[in-house]
């Protein structure tokens, strides 16, 4: 479930620079650089099952690496090259699944770009690219240099424990809200990993 996002103010879509990287202004880096920088915690909420990083796998084009591009499936965030209008240039944020709530999905990737504008972070100065190369045709030390997004449940709630002070600005979550997130998501990934999987009835039950 990608998330197209663009800001507009007084009309005006500040997401737009004719001469930007995919028709994107500087505020958008910003907010795409924000976006990235607090990954790891924004996918406890866009991807809040154990079930949501069954297709975050490399080697699929899934969407499970902290960088942008014009054209690379595998980027977490992809710019659309058929979006070069003053009113149409934006991104789209690709790893979420429908498994999430809307409403704190929306929520956590605002706060994310908004404090990625507030402190100027630039992506391409963080290591978020662009890269618009065929990553899979890289050496793995080349790969290594690329940032990845957490691969299961259970890391997306460790990384929202150590990053999440940007979600508190202005009262938008409290700490008891976050808090409650982490122990029933917790809860969930640890019921799911005390359990045996049906897959596993199939391969050892008669071994």
């Amino acid at each position: 479930m990608h998330f197209h996002q663009h800001l507009f103010k007084r009309g005006e879509n500040v997401f737009y620079c004719a001469d930007g990287y995919g028709k994107l202004s500087q505020v958008a880096l910003w907010y795409i650089g924000g976006l990235l920088h607090h990954g790891g915690a924004v996918l406890a909420f866009t991807n809040p099952s154990t079930n949501s990083y069954r297709r975050l796998v490399p080697g699929f084009e899934a969407p499970i690496n902290a960088f942008f591009s014009l054209g690379n499936r595998s980027a977490a965030i992809r710019v659309p090259k058929y979006a070069d209008q003053p009113d149409t240039a934006r991104f789209e944020f690709r790893p979420p699944d429908a498994s999430c709530n809307i409403y704190l999905a929306l929520a956590v990737q605002l706060m994310a770009g908004l404090d990625g504008i507030r402190k100027r972070m630039d992506p391409r100065e963080m290591g978020f690219g662009p890269i618009d190369e065929n990553i899979f045709a890289w050496t793995p030390e080349q790969r290594k240099a690329i940032k990845a997004l957490p691969s299961s449940l259970r890391q997306a709630i460790e990384a929202l424990e150590k990053d999440h002070e940007f979600l508190l600005c202005g009262g938008v979550f409290d700490e008891g809200q976050i808090s409650e997130w982490i122990m029933v998501k917790s809860d969930e990934h640890y019921a799911v990993l005390n359990r045996p999987h049906p897959f596993e009835m199939e391969l050892y039950f008669d071994a």
